[in-house]
């Protein structure tokens, strides 16, 4: 995947189906931080309802593949609302070359972070050129909508990208889900746009074009039935990532 240039003004963001910090992913994340610190911040945020053990295997994850990538890695265990406003786990935000919010319940994860000291700290990061990248949860907290899973109550979600919706494991999710594409739909907001995104695949952009990179498929799902698939290497003509100034 080509990489994005570094420099002033907001990073790119990825909104990844499946596989975080996989091997498989591995490129993916290399060109996010290409031309930038090499520090990479991450949230099991998502995974906090499903208990300690479940943490701790996200952060074990993340933190061999920070090894592999030759980058730092950063924990931050803001796992409620207490702790989203801690200014200790804010603080640890700044520097990162790469902010990433990985999977669960992103009902949760969109609720939790929202209007507190951490998300503050992300976007600022972002703002000043990290990228910023959510996988499965952690894409739909980023964009429009954020299903509680547990619940299926449709969150709104963080806006980061916000004329997005996204459907994360989307060659599998018809499977558990059946008629989801049709709800998403028959939800939209005025300009808003659908879009599933296969396992093992990602779609990475906002400021500039977005760009499919991956194993799989991006699809655009439209309000009539129709959906267009996207391979890796195409680039899509999509809304920009433009959360509110703060």
């Amino acid at each position: 995947m080509k990489a994005q240039d570094a420099g002033s003004g907001p990073g790119p963001v990825a909104l990844v189906g499946s596989g975080e910090f996989l091997p498989v992913m591995e490129a993916v994340d290399a060109a996010l931080l290409a031309g930038r610190p090499p520090r990479l911040a991450f949230l099991p945020t998502a995974a906090a309802q499903e208990g300690a053990e479940r943490v701790d295997y996200w952060v074990e994850l993340a933190t061999e593949h920070c090894r592999r990538l030759g980058v730092e890695a950063v924990p931050v265990l803001a796992l409620d609302r207490a702790g989203a406003d801690d200014p200790g786990l804010a603080s640890l935000i700044a520097g990162a070359g790469l902010v990433y919010l990985s999977g669960g319940n992103p009902g949760y994860l969109a609720e939790t972070l929202r209007g507190s000291l951490v998300f503050d700290a992300i976007v600022a990061a972002w703002r000043d050129g990290a990228a910023l990248a959510g996988c499965s949860a952690g894409a739909m907290a980023l964009t429009a909508v954020a299903d509680d899973v547990r619940t299926g109550a449709p969150y709104p979600g963080l806006g980061v990208v916000p004329d997005l919706v996204v459907l994360p494991h989307f060659d599998r999710l018809e499977g558990w889900r059946p008629g989801i594409v049709g709800v998403r739909q028959s939800r939209l907001g005025p300009g808003q746009v659908l879009l599933g995104i296969d396992e093992e695949t990602a779609l990475v952009g906002g400021p500039g074009p977005w760009r499919v990179a991956g194993r799989q498929r991006v699809w655009l799902l439209g309000v009539d039935g129709v959906r267009q698939s996207f391979e890796a290497g195409v680039e899509l003509d999509l809304p920009a990532a433009a959360i509110a100034p703060a």
